[in-house]
């Protein structure tokens, strides 16, 4: 694994503190969502995983998500600060804290308890079949990076 396994259980829970300490309150250190929009904003990766909400691209952008993003967002280099983001991933809306932060952690638990094995030759919404090592990195690294950018 190039980033920590977000599916062992240490990881998870260490994951699951860091949400823990987030408020209503805490502010952004760059972009602009708050913090119940950034929660609701990183449910959307396994929303698209366990959920049939969001539809999935056509033929025509799925071939430049796998050609020309996938590689930003499977391997273990950072997302950049205030990178661009899909529209499904885009929350605009005012979310309910609480019900979004339980949301998240139902869903860390969910996948960590399935484990990497669930995950290895999945297909993903966007990018195609990833193995359990591109899956970690990209459910990791975008969990690490909104925490940082709230400070936890």
């Amino acid at each position: 694994m190039d980033l920590p396994n977000i599916f062992t259980k240490t990881v998870a829970e260490g994951v699951i503190e860091r949400i823990n300490q987030l408020t209503p309150n805490s502010q952004p250190l760059w972009g602009t969502m708050n913090a119940a929009q950034m929660l609701a904003h990183c449910c959307v990766t396994y929303e698209m995983v366990y959920t049939d909400k969001h539809p999935k691209p056509g033929l025509m952008m799925r071939l430049i998500l796998k050609w020309f993003v996938k590689q930003q967002v499977v391997t273990d280099k950072p997302f950049p600060k205030s990178s661009k983001t899909a529209p499904a991933f885009l929350i605009t809306e005012q979310k309910e804290f609480e019900a979004e932060k339980i949301r998240l952690i139902d869903y860390i638990k969910q996948t960590q308890v399935l484990g990497a094995s669930a995950f290895d030759g999945k297909a993903s919404h966007s990018f195609g079949m990833l193995d359990d090592n591109e899956w970690n990195n990209m459910f990791y690294k975008h969990l690490d990076h909104h925490l940082k950018q709230f400070g936890v």
